[in-house]
């Protein structure tokens, strides 16, 4: 079975209504029940190193989700980044 690290950084997908608006409030553990037929092909763990809206995302970040793939990448068979929608291509260019 493959082993896969879900990497959340919030954004438009991890957002609910707030008084304020949308914001980051869903959890990695709560985006992954969306999906229960994922166990069933694969382990999954998760980690949340930040939890911005994706229109606060800077190289900065970039750096960070980099590094936390490079650390990792000989525990996982793939990695899984969940990302907000307004900056998506930046990051996936990174």
């Amino acid at each position: 079975m493959k082993h896969i690290l879900l990497i959340a950084t919030g954004g438009t997908i991890a957002s609910r209504h707030t008084a304020e608006g949308l914001a980051p409030r869903i959890t990695p553990e709560e985006l992954l029940s969306y999906v229960p037929d994922a166990a069933s092909f694969c382990s999954i763990d998760t980690v949340q190193p930040i939890n911005l809206d994706s229109t606060n995302i800077r190289p900065e970040h970039w750096l960070l989700l980099a590094n936390l793939i490079e650390e990792h990448y000989s525990r996982y068979d793939g990695f899984v980044i969940c990302h907000g929608t307004d900056t998506l291509a930046y990051t996936a260019s990174a």
